[in-house]
């Protein structure tokens, strides 16, 4: 049985912290990985706070949730969301954290294509040595607008898609590659010399929002870390990041 002189040091120990230091886990999409990343460091360093993040694709998270995995806070697109709340696994707090464009990238000294309008993208494109985008909502959307402009049939010899960063793959191209990916994925690239040409044509531009959930057995620190995303302070940090 615990002292009452020791329970006394346990409670004013507690107090003297930012509410007894915890931690906080998160499953989330990477595209959000950078905003996510900054935000979480300041809201240790403001709360003192452990925030622990696993990235995933949407499809890792539907798997990982679905198995029952534990997390405090998911951030998925809206329809995965969605689909987590009627399997019971998420509680009615969520907050919008924000919308990824796709961006264009080319590696160090490859020429910089036109994509001033849409129709300088086609051009650019069909000009390209090989486009270089993802298996996931970025290549199925640019997929179907090679396909509603009809020149998929042309472009399909030269297209490599990639499960996780594209990035990388850009990097270590030869030629006249253009990659596509989620902006936040391509300015987290730049140390290592990958340009952002620039997002794509506002015509053409796909976003893909995210959106954080409280779990089930979310705890109440969990709370006040949701609430903080969606404060001046963390929609300052996501879009510095790139998040709209």
């Amino acid at each position: 049985m615990r002292s009452k002189s020791g329970l006394f040091v346990l409670i004013t120990t507690c107090l003297a912290l930012p509410a007894c230091a915890a931690n906080v886990t998160v499953l989330s999409a990477g595209a959000v990985t950078p905003g996510l990343t900054s935000a979480a460091t300041s809201f240790e360093k403001e709360k003192g706070h452990a925030i622990k993040m696993s990235f995933d694709t949407a499809p890792g998270i539907r798997k990982r949730v679905e198995n029952g995995e534990s997390f405090d806070i998911v951030i998925a697109p809206p329809a995965a969301i969605t689909n987590f709340a009627k399997l019971g696994k998420l509680q009615e707090e969520r907050v919008a954290v924000g919308r990824v464009g796709i961006g264009v990238a080319v590696r160090p000294g490859a020429p910089t294509p036109d994509i001033s309008d849409a129709e300088a993208f086609k051009r650019s494109v069909l000009e390209a040595d090989s486009l270089l985008f993802s298996r996931a909502s970025t290549g199925l959307y640019l997929e179907n607008l090679f396909k509603k402009w009809g020149i998929y049939d042309k472009l399909e010899p030269r297209v490599t898609r990639h499960t996780g960063s594209v990035s990388d793959h850009v990097l270590n191209g030869k030629g006249k590659e253009i990659g596509f990916s989620p902006i936040t994925d391509i300015l987290m690239h730049r140390d290592q010399g990958l340009r952002l040409v620039g997002p794509l044509p506002p015509e053409v531009q796909h976003y893909t929002a995210y959106v954080a959930a409280l779990t089930t057995n979310a705890s109440a620190v969990s709370r006040d870390f949701l609430w903080y995303l969606e404060s001046p302070q963390g929609k300052a940090i996501f879009s510095t990041a790139g998040i709209e």
